[in-house]
């Protein structure tokens, strides 16, 4: 009896907005297309459905594929470009996440990663969110939030209204989700859309209201979109659900609101203890993705507008900037002389160390998301499908292994003799570091690419290699032999990608899902946890490193967070708030002691102890 009294008040409502001239948006998200798999057939259904019905503008809210390989790209692109209706595509996470091209292709084939338009007093704005190329939250970029505020001021005239579109919604899937509502509410925004969830929602953050719609097939047989009608005269949003080949049946039906409020902001004195510094010394006008290269003057990092930029550590002005033409993930290899950059756009960049200008670049089957390591004058990067070793001064390649399935994103470790890396193809992978020949090749016999070791850094002890993965097991594996020693899986102890090594080599700190850090000892026989340490993060996937230096731990959280542990007995020193974004990792300065990070929103911060 309610659901049939809420039925007839929703077709009320639609009689009552009838009377104006509505704006119809056919919108698709979370279509998953493969090629060859069941949603490839019902999207061109839907196609067609789509062409056959009078729309404004038909929206792509995000997850247009699985992995965001370039065939799967290219293959749902296809498909879309069969709309006879103007298209509008922003990708989602799972076109971020695992890119094989480092979100260059998407912009390749669509044009932007954003879009505007209007459609009579309406402006539809639409932008990325990530998370890039890593295990993360959703990620508005930071020039993305400037370029949102100085378009709308643009385009909002009197008595116009604005419709947000993202694949995240505007909750705490969003790191920065406070920043993106606080340049919304300047603004009529009369609904925030998006996907990723797979469900119906309707939601609003600070009076602004939240709509999330279905993905294209929502079990049971059922495959289809969402239409929705913004009637501005009459200041209703009429929203269906059209299963494919079925009449559309009314969803939600709401009034037009642009009244705000402001959510209380929760503040934490956080204290440093005496004998610790915690400072910002950078904050920059994009996100920055990339750990940091230092040397005794100056901090190296890449932005994710493409640009490698160099700053003085004593007063943080630009020195200078060199400009690629995709976003960067890899952290700058810096040489006495040069500085090598490993970039999205599949060159390595061989550049003055002092000038900043260009010395020579190669193609060297990039794009390049993994961190290099420079030792004894050699770079050894791994790349896509390859990993290689180059001669930074000579600028010669020296040896290259292209065994590989997939590309490498962490950082390897460097032996006297060995190299060891994870790739995304299932693999670790120990390498002759003078020849490049394979030693051993080790996997945890499943096939399943996002359970690869690729993006944790290997703890190496003299026999032994440790490392933990997204299948949240912890593996020993003999360092000569790659025999597997053991193998370690705890539903407590849900370890990731984020793992580091004691200073002594007898520990390896592994952080949990949970937000704990885990001792393990090294040179047990089998699995033996020394201690663990709640670090107060909470639910936690930063695949950030955790680094021990002169008898303290350091972690960092997806959300900003430090936490120092003392490293002998396990106890929790401090945390401490850096921002609201992944911390990307952890890098000592060696000419000082002093340790630096950067976040994903842009900042960069010294740790000092004295």
């Amino acid at each position: 009896m309610i659901k049939h009294i809420k039925t007839l008040v929703l077709l009320a409502f639609m009689l009552v907005a009838t009377s104006g001239m509505a704006q119809r948006f056919a919108i698709l998200s979370d279509v998953h297309v493969t090629p060859g798999n069941a949603n490839e057939a019902q999207l061109k259904l839907a196609v067609q459905e789509i062409n056959n019905t009078d729309v404004d503008a038909v929206l792509m809210t995000g997850d247009l594929t699985n992995e965001g390989s370039d065939v799967q790209l290219r293959n749902v692109k296809s498909i879309l470009d069969g709309i006879t209706h103007p298209l509008y595509v922003i990708p989602g996470n799972h076109e971020n996440n695992w890119s094989q091209s480092a979100c260059k292709t998407f912009n390749d084939l669509w044009g932007n990663d954003r879009f505007v338009f209007t459609v009579g007093k309406l402006v539809v704005i639409g932008m990325n969110c990530g998370p890039f190329m890593k295990m993360g939250d959703g990620h508005i970029k930071q020039e993305d939030l400037t370029w949102l505020d100085n378009t709308l001021r643009e385009m909002v005239k009197p008595g116009m209204k604005v419709l947000s579109i993202n694949h995240y919604p505007l909750l705490d899937d969003l790191d920065n989700y406070r920043d993106y509502v606080a340049v919304l509410k300047k603004y009529p925004v009369i609904t925030h859309q998006n996907g990723h969830w797979h469900r119906w929602r309707q939601y609003e953050t600070d009076g602004i209201n939240g709509l999330m719609v279905r993905c294209l097939d929502m079990g049971g047989g059922d495959y289809g979109y969402t239409l929705m009608d913004v009637d501005l005269d009459n200041n209703w949003i009429h929203v269906y659900n059209k299963t494919l080949g079925k009449e559309r049946d009314i969803r939600y039906a709401y009034k037009i609101n642009t009244d705000y409020y402001n959510t209380p902001a929760k503040t934490v004195d956080y204290t440093v203890p005496a004998g610790f510094t915690v400072e910002k010394v950078y904050a920059d006008e994009a996100s920055v993705f990339t750990r940091l290269g230092l040397d005794k003057d100056n901090i190296y990092f890449g932005n994710s507008m493409g640009r490698l930029r160099v700053i003085d550590k004593k007063t943080a002005a630009l020195k200078w900037e060199y400009k690629t033409a995709s976003m960067l993930f890899s952290r700058p290899a810096v040489g006495d002389k040069v500085v090598v950059l490993p970039t999205g756009d599949k060159r390595l960049v061989w550049l003055e160390k002092k000038s900043g200008k260009m010395l020579s670049e190669v193609a060297a089957l990039g794009p390049f998301v993994a961190d290099g390591v420079v030792a004894d004058g050699v770079l050894y990067q791994g790349g896509y499908k390859t990993f290689q070793a180059w001669d930074v001064n000579k600028r010669k390649m020296l040896w290259q292994y292209n065994d590989i399935n997939n590309y490498c994103q962490a950082e390897p470790f460097v032996g006297k003799e060995d190299i060891i890396f994870g790739a995304w193809d299932t693999n670790l992978r120990s390498l002759n570091r003078k020849s490049g020949a394979l030693n051993w090749a080790w996997n945890n016999g499943k096939s399943t690419n996002l359970y690869s070791p690729g993006n944790v850094v290997p703890a190496v002890t003299e026999g032994r290699v440790i490392i933990v993965a997204p299948d949240r097991n912890s593996t020993a594996i003999d360092r000569t032999t790659g025999k597997q020693l053991w193998r370690h899986h705890d539903n407590a102890v849900k370890v990731r990608e984020s793992l580091g090594l004691s200073e002594d080599g007898k520990r390896a700190y592994a952080k949990t899902m949970d937000g704990t850090v885990v001792a393990i000892d090294t040179q047990s026989d089998d699995y033996h946890q020394l201690w663990d340490t709640d670090c107060g993060f909470g639910y936690e996937h930063a695949p950030c490193i955790v680094l021990e230096k002169d008898g303290y731990i350091y972690a960092g959280s997806r959300r900003g967070m430090l936490a120092v542990i003392d490293a002998t007995s396990g106890k929790l020193v401090f945390t401490y708030r850096m921002g609201s974004s992944e911390v990307n990792g952890f890098d000592v300065d060696t000419s000082t002691g002093d340790i630096y990070c950067s976040l994903i929103e842009g900042t960069i911060w010294r740790i000092s102890h004295k």
